[in-house]
Order: C-alpha cells, then sequence, then structure tokens
C-alpha cells in the first residue's frame, strides 16, 4: 500500500508529507483547490509524462517520491525489478523517488537506484489502480479482463497453460523433424553423388599426415641419391679409397715383424680398414633405405591431391573427410527412417492438441458460467448506483485456433449498454466519466478483488449524484477497502464520512504567493469539513447535526 508521500514544488505544492493508512482514505476540499495536482504529482512517480508546466514557478527542480510496504513484493513486481538489476531487501518498502526540472528533463530512482521512466510504467499497474474521468487502465482496459474472469471463476487457467506447452513443444518437435527431412529429400542427389565420390577414395582419419611424411621422405632420399652415388665410387672398384687401405694393410702384415712400430702402424691400418667397412655397409643400407620406387610416390602425391580437393569442397579439414561421410551417411538413413519417425512425432502432436482442447475447453464452461454469474452479480450493484436502466454483460468469445494460446482459446470483454434498446460496447464507448466510475465500483465489488494494485484510488467517482445513491457508492467503497487501501476523491459527504482516514485539501494565498496544503483531520475536523459539505461557505449549526448523523451512522 500507498504509505508515504512527499512532494516539493508541485505547482501550488511547495513542500508537503503526507502519510496513508490501510483502509478508505477520503481527500475532500473546495473546488480548485488542488486535488488535480495531488494526482498529477503522484502520476509523475508512475511514469506519467513529465511536464516543465509542473514546476513551481521560480524554482529550478521539483520532486515527488512515494514509498510502498508490502507484506511480500508480488511476483510481477518482484520479476521486473529482479529484470532491471534493482535490488530491494526482503521488508524493505519500495520508494519510487521522480525528479523533474524546469527545462523538461526527469531522472526516475527506485530505492535511491536509477531507472528508466520505462520501468516506472511497467510496475505502475501493480502500485495505483487509478479510476477517474479518462481511465484507460485497469479494469477499462481489455487486456485484462480474461484474467479478472479466470480469478472469479477459479478455472483451470494452470493446467491450460501447461498443455499449450506442451503442444507448442510437440509441434516445433515434429516441425523441426519435417524441415531436417525436406532439406534431405531436396539434397538426396547431391548427397548420393557426394558420398560415392567419398566412398570411392575411402578417407582415413590421420592419412593426410602419414601420406605427406612419406612424401617428404621420398623427396629427401632424392636429392641425397647424387650425393651417395658419388660417395659409391669412392668406395667400389679396385682403384677405390678402401681397396687401397686393405692393399696398404696386407703390404704391411709382410713387413710388420720388423719393427714394433711397425707392427703398431699395422694395428692401426687394420683399425681403419675395419671402420671403413663398416662406413661402407652403413651407406649401402642407406641406399637401400633411400631407394623408392618412383610410381609409389606418384601415387602418394595423386591421393594428396584429391584428399585435399575433397576438403576444400566439402569446407573442412582432410582428417575431417570421414566424419563428413558419416553425416551423409546419417543423412541418407534419415530419409529413409524417418517416415517413422515423422509418423511418432505427429501422434504426440496429435495427442497434445487433444489434451489442449479438452482442457481449454473445460475453462471455456468454466468461464461462461462464471460470466453468467459475475453479470447477474454486477446487475445488483447497478441499481443502487443509480444505473437502473443499464446492462452489464460479460463478453466470452471463441477465438479462432491461429489465436488460442497458453490463456485458452477465448477472449474476454466486459461490455455495457447504459439505456434501453441500445447494443452492448465497450465501457469507455458509451459510459460517461461518471457513469464509468460507478461501472468500475459495481464491478469490483461483484469480482471482490481489488485488480492487484496495492493502491486504488477513485477520483470523484460520485460526480452528479446525491443522497442514497452517494451513500450506496460510500458503503461499497468502504466495504471494497476492507483488506486493502482505497483512496477516493470525493466531493459527497457521505462518501466521505465513510472514510477510516478523511484528508482535507485546501488553497491559501499570501500576497501573490498561492499554495496549496493538505491536512489530515481529527474527529473535530472532520465534523467541520462535513459540514462544509452539506452547506456551502456558511456552516451552520444544522450543518454540523447532519454531519454528526453521516458520522454515527457508518
Amino acid at each position: 500500500m500507498l504509505s508515504q508521500l512527499s512532494i516539493r514544488n508541485i505547482v501550488l505544492i511547495e513542500s508537503l508529507d503526507l502519510a496513508f493508512e490501510p483502509g478508505l482514505g477520503v481527500l475532500t476540499g473546495e473546488t480548485g483547490a488542488g486535488k488535480s495536482i495531488l494526482l498529477d504529482a503522484l502520476g509523475l512517480v508512475l511514469g506519467n509524462r513529465a511536464d516543465a508546466g509542473l514546476v513551481r514557478a521560480g524554482e529550478e527542480q521539483a520532486s515527488v517520491t512515494a514509498a510502498f510496504d508490502f507484506a511480500e513484493l508480488p511476483e510481477g513486481l518482484r520479476n521486473a525489478l529482479a529484470e532491471a538489476e534493482v535490488e530491494i531487501e526482503p521488508g524493505e518498502p519500495l520508494i519510487v523517488r521522480r525528479r523533474l526540472k524546469s527545462d523538461g528533463g526527469s531522472k526516475a530512482f527506485i530505492n535511491d537506484q536509477p531507472v528508466g521512466v520505462a520501468l516506472l510504467r511497467e510496475i505502475a499497474p501493480a502500485l495505483v489502480e487509478l479510476h477517474g474521468q479518462h481511465d484507460d487502465r485497469g479494469l477499462v482496459n481489455p487486456r485484462g479482463h480474461r484474467a479478472l474472469l479466470d480469478r472469479y471463476a477459479g478455472g483451470d487457467v494452470d493446467g491450460v497453460a501447461a498443455a499449450w506447452e506442451v503442444w507448442r513443444a510437440a509441434g516445433e518437435r515434429l516441425a523441426v523433424a519435417r524441415a531436417g527431412i525436406e532439406r534431405a529429400r531436396a539434397d538426396q542427389d547431391l548427397l548420393l553423388a557426394h558420398l560415392a565420390e567419398l566412398t570411392a577414395i575411402e578417407p582415413v582419419g590421420g592419412e593426410e599426415e602419414q601420406l605427406a611424411g612419406a612424401r617428404a621422405d621420398m623427396q629427401k632420399g632424392e636429392k641425397l641419391a647424387g650425393d651417395l652415388e658419388a660417395l659409391r665410387h669412392l668406395w667400389d672398384g679396385s682403384d677405390s679409397a678402401l681397396a687401397s687401405l686393405r692393399g696398404a694393410a696386407r703390404r704391411l702384415d709382410r713387413i710388420a715383424g720388423e719393427h714394433p712400430l711397425l707392427g703398431e702402424a699395422l694395428e692401426a691400418l687394420d683399425r681403419a680398414v675395419i671402420e671403413a667397412g663398416e662406413a661402407e655397409d652403413r651407406l649401402a643400407r642407406a641406399a637401400e633405405a633411400l631407394t623408392h620406387d618412383p610410381a609409389e610416390l606418384d601415387r602418394i602425391e595423386a591421393r594428396l591431391f584429391e584428399l585435399r580437393a575433397l576438403a576444400r569442397k566439402h569446407d573442412c579439414q582432410v582428417d575431417d573427410l570421414p566424419e563428413a561421410m558419416h553425416r551423409m551417411r546419417a543423412a541418407l538413413d534419415a530419409i529413409e527412417g524417418g517416415e517413422a519417425e515423422i509418423g511418432a512425432l505427429e501422434q504426440a502432436e496429435r495427442a497434445a492438441q487433444e489434451s489442449y482442447r479438452a482442457r481449454a475447453q473445460a475453462l471455456h464452461e468454466v468461464r461462461t458460467a462464471a460470466a453468467a454469474r459475475l453479470d447477474k452479480a454486477v446487475a445488483g450493484e447497478l441499481a443502487p448506483l443509480k444505473l437502473d436502466a443499464a446492462r452489464f454483460r460479460t463478453a466470452v468469445t471463441a477465438l479462432p485456433e491461429e489465436r488460442w494460446g497458453a490463456h485458452g482459446m477465448d477472449s474476454v470483454e466486459f461490455l455495457i449498454a447504459t439505456n434501453p434498446g441500445a447494443g452492448f460496447a465497450p465501457l469507455t464507448k458509451i459510459a460517461s466519466g461518471g457513469e464509468l466510475s460507478r461501472f468500475i465500483l459495481a464491478l469490483k465489488v461483484a469480482l471482490a478483488e481489488r485488480g492487484g494494485a496495492a493502491t486504488v484510488i477513485f477520483d470523484e467517482i460520485d460526480r452528479g449524484v446525491g443522497g442514497a445513491v452517494a451513500s450506496a457508492i460510500g458503503e461499497r467503497l468502504a466495504r471494497l477497502a476492507e483488506g486493502g487501501q482505497l483512496l477516493v476523491v470525493t466531493h459527497s459527504p457521505q462518501v466521505a464520512a465513510r472514510g477510516a482516514t478523511h484528508y482535507m485539501i485546501a488553497k491559501s494565498s499570501e500576497g501573490t504567493v498561492t499554495r496549496t496544503s493538505v491536512m489530515l483531520l481529527d474527529a473535530g475536523g472532520r465534523q467541520e469539513e462535513i459540514a462544509r459539505m452539506l452547506s456551502g461557505a456558511e456552516i451552520t449549526a444544522e450543518a454540523r447535526a447532519q454531519a454528526d448523523r453521516l458520522l454515527e451512522g457508518v
């Protein structure tokens, strides 16, 4: 509920701090005292357009701060604040502040955290529901009528929403499967050609690296072949270096015994012959290892060319070609097995649709029955509110299938006819300001709910009525305020007498300066104000006595 309202430099209000209580609060005052200014100021914290004309003359800026107390934040309000990353501690009041500059600029804050004005407009329906002469929100807005009827009816709204989600998901799965098969069929010939091309060479994972390594070795062998050939001439033949070493060793062997040094020389020469022989053997083996078939090199290069060409064609790496083959085979297999899968998905989608349809039809029947009860309840409230000739109807209309949704298969709208024989039309089309407010009051009493807002405000709901009708309005407002908070701007003493709290709005002048003030009245002040409302500028003893009777009769 609205617990505090602070206004600074808004038109005629220089400084005002108001505390509000639960229950029915009434605001009264002479015409032109500034009741509309109070509502305009409250509208700023609800996201209304910033008008520089609201800033008090001679001031650079104005501000309005409203505090709302909740036992627990409503889910929608909590989610909106969380999405906007506005943090509020449990049990902490929600404090909305709007600052307006004389040049028209404005800033908004929630609990001292800067926010966009769009967020204020988003959360406004959870904070204040205002019904006035130009109301276009709350119960007047057809978009909320279905939810209001559902709360009144108590139907299985959540079950319908869950069934809708199951049906929607089943339809999406079916659509995805159908689209996949259609794409596969459209590409079937191309898939077969690509798969045949890949199957013809059967790429293997890791093959590119292996082939590239073998080709590199062969190309290295070709490069070394000339050097090995030159070395071979040094070792082969009767005039080779190795043959010369062996011949020298044989000659030295014949004379080695003649001197010790010759023996040592022979030993060294023998070792050289042995080492040279080992070198010859290794060269021979190296030549053998590096020898390759030119046709094999051509085959490897051709294979690499094919593999890399296919990789470019399919926009992947060579090592990914086996996986590409697998995907193509899976796509072709899906075409063959797809009909069975589609059949199962179609069956699941039909079952989900029937489940939704059954639940939505049951909800439709609950809504239709509840609409008749609501129409009867509202009709019972119209005559006491001087709307004897008016009729009310809750139109529950079946929607075409393409407009079904989580809400069911119905549209709901509250319609009225104000004159006998006249057709039904939306509330705002044919109701005057006073009639509209009384229709809304009748509807809210019949629904026995406050629209989900923390605070409900009626602006001059009693315009143009008096006597028994005003008493009936006051009685219904008091009943509606039970367990919540309802504020009423009124000119009716019968309504004012019903208030649990009473605020008087007054305008005063000091020289050229005019100010609007608001005062919370005590018992004596209430008597005087209601007496003024009864008699006018001159308050008589009879008016005071009648004010007492009104207050005692509550």
